[in-house]
């Protein structure tokens, strides 16, 4: 299966001169911990809320003054939408990253793959295989002993 047909479309982006603020918002209201950073609609860094607390707040940078540029790193780890889920899975965890930005050859942003896409592709194929649903089954009880009542430091 290729990365294009498990990848989110539609990501939201900034841009490099945005403000941090704007970036650290979006960060927020999306619950997203990295947002692509877009010139010219290709892909040119990435900015994690990380890079905003060690670069630019933690030295008492202003986020109002500070620009997406001035905090972002410029050489993104991204995979191409015509990759195998296979391959960009392997180098999610070579590369120990949690999402990569999904491009076409000219680095235009397309999408974005996540690791939570992945597993859930994987355990899909791994149900397919076994053919038996994804849940365990409880383990049977012992009969033999009857569970005593929690005692708690109240009742003692």
């Amino acid at each position: 299966m290729k990365i294009r047909d498990v990848m989110t479309p539609d990501i939201e982006v900034v841009t490099p001169d945005d403000k941090l603020r704007t970036a650290a918002r979006l960060m927020v209201d999306l619950d997203f911990e990295a947002l692509p950073v877009l010139e010219d609609n290709k892909l040119v860094g990435m900015i994690t809320g990380r890079d905003i607390a060690v670069r630019i707040v933690a030295d008492g940078g202003d986020p109002e003054a500070t620009t997406v540029h001035q905090a972002m790193s410029t050489d993104p780890l991204y995979c191409f939408e015509n990759e195998s889920a296979e391959d960009v899975a392997r180098k999610m965890g070579d590369w120990w990253v949690r999402r990569l930005p999904v491009v076409k050859q000219d680095k235009r942003l397309i999408g974005m793959v996540s690791l939570a896409d992945l597993t859930i592709l994987q355990a899909a194929s791994r149900r397919r295989e076994i053919g038996k649903p994804l849940h365990r089954s409880r383990a049977a009880r012992s009969t033999r002993q009857a569970r005593r009542p929690r005692r708690t430091a109240a009742a003692a």
